[in-house]
């Protein structure tokens, strides 16, 4: 599911007609600066969306490791230690 902040900036996103530039300058923020946050939303969307991950904490890692609420060495660890614990207990 998406943040709610998520879901503001698709809305706004189709307001604008999906021109990058009138929404960089409505969050006043460069175009590079905006793409990249579109690039995030896509990459979690196509996570969440995924049929290939099954379990709802994996993709949900993986979901903030997209949009870089996670660097690599946390989401690793955190990844790791997951299926570790998951696969014990089966």
């Amino acid at each position: 599911m998406l943040a709610d902040d998520d879901l503001t900036f698709v809305k706004r996103f189709i307001l604008v007609s999906g021109s990058l530039k009138e929404l960089a300058d409505a969050y006043g923020v460069s175009y590079p600066t905006l793409r990249l946050r579109l690039d995030r939303l896509i990459e979690k969307i196509k996570i969440l969306d995924s049929q290939k991950i099954e379990d709802r904490y994996e993709r949900l890692l993986r979901a903030e490791f997209a949009v870089g609420k996670l660097d690599a060495v946390t989401f690793k660890r955190l990844l790791t230690t997951y299926k570790e614990e998951k696969k014990g207990t089966q």
